[in-house]
């Protein structure tokens, strides 16, 4: 991989949980017994390596994901921060965003946090129905969510997110209803919301194989998500990628890399990058990917070149989730190819099925194409 961008964000991967999520397939492991310390030293390693290779001059957005990265200790999460900050240019960072969990967080987490400049949280509450978070293995309760937001208030951190997650199993519409009203009373700036994708390798996968769980019909995940953008968009959010929504100018900036297609670099056990037209993986399990960092090696499993053909799929499948879509001047500009005569045998049946619709030189999804976004994304393959 040559030469990176002058300008590249950047996202890491603490893959330690105090408590695993019966739905969740990110890679993470129990914290306990783990050699966390070793892990944040190879992390910080891995970071100098990269940028020995890929030198970058600024990093616009930096995401500390997980696993939960606030189930490090304020000793372990200040060593992980002081590294970052040492070896990223972050005082060109504009947002900087660390996940964390309902009830993880102390005003000594948050001193450090703040000492550092990250200026993001995003909080996975997934429902405010203390009976469905025991049903999805979540350790934390509404009222745990309510005192982190109230501290996270006195510290003065504005931009904040939280997940939402829908069509969990014993999840009625009433239920998700009465959720998402919680969750707009919060009145946040920014909010995420998934249906539950039963993923291989779950607890959630098994039991509803061996008819242990049920969840609820596609028509009431359908009828949930629908009633999401109705009252976000009538509580003044816009929705402005399928899943997320923001009040203006609060807009996930992390986010947006991935859907802009722009390059980024991945950092940790299990995480993926993007540079020079290449995607790359780090290996997963924790000793897999701190063997190669110890002598000195990066630790990457597998990379994947990506061909003219893969980069414009990718420009069509991810700048359609954005409610802007997909600019026809931008793509002529990336690719060297008119959109529009590239597609041309596609188009027409998207517009005439009003999937897609064409506004201010851009092709974005209609309201009825978000809900078949899918099906829509298949038909920009090209043969």
């Amino acid at each position: 991989m040559s030469k990176t961008n002058p300008s590249t964000s950047c996202y890491i991967h603490i893959p330690f949980c105090e408590h695993i999520c019966f739905y969740c397939n990110f890679n993470k492991v129990f914290l306990k017994g783990q050699p966390v310390d070793e892990y944040i030293q190879g992390l910080l390693k891995e970071i100098q390596l990269t940028l020995s290779i890929h030198p970058t001059e600024n990093t616009e957005t930096i995401y500390i994901g997980g696993g939960t990265p606030t189930s490090l200790s304020a000793k372990q999460l200040d060593d992980l921060l002081s590294g970052i900050t040492q070896l990223l240019p972050v005082e060109t960072t504009k947002e900087f965003t660390i996940e964390a969990n309902p009830g993880d967080l102390t005003q000594e987490k948050l001193d450090v946090i703040k000492n550092y400049g990250i200026n993001r949280l995003s909080m996975g509450v997934q429902t405010f129905d203390d009976r469905l978070l025991r049903k999805i293995g979540r350790k934390h309760t509404a009222r745990d969510v309510y005192q982190s937001l109230k501290l996270i208030e006195k510290n003065q951190i504005e931009n904040v997110s939280i997940d939402l997650i829908y069509a969990l199993p014993g999840q009625s519409f009433e239920d998700f209803r009465i959720s998402l009203k919680k969750a707009i009373a919060l009145d946040l700036p920014h909010y995420a919301m998934y249906s539950l994708i039963l993923e291989n390798k779950t607890m959630f996968m098994n039991w509803v194989r061996r008819g242990r769980i049920e969840l609820p019909e596609q028509e009431e995940e359908a009828k949930m998500f629908e009633l999401a953008i109705e009252e976000m968009e009538k509580a003044g959010f816009s929705h402005y990628e399928v899943s997320n929504f923001a009040k203006k100018g609060w807009e996930s900036k992390h986010n947006l890399v991935y859907w802009n297609n722009e390059h980024y670099y991945g950092f940790g056990a299990g995480a993926s990058g993007y540079l020079n037209q290449q995607r790359y993986r780090n290996f997963g399990p924790i000793q897999h990917y701190l063997n190669p960092l110890r002598s000195n090696q990066l630790p990457i499993v597998e990379t994947e070149k990506l061909t003219l053909k893969n980069q414009i799929e990718e420009e069509m499948f991810l700048g359609l989730r954005k409610q802007e879509g997909v600019s026809l001047v931008r793509f002529k500009e990336k690719f060297g190819q008119e959109l529009t005569e590239l597609y041309r045998q596609v188009l027409p049946d998207l517009f005439a099925k009003q999937l897609l619709t064409y506004e201010n030189n851009r092709i974005k999804l209609t309201k009825k194409g978000v809900f078949l976004g899918n099906d829509v994304f298949e038909k920009f393959l090209l043969s």
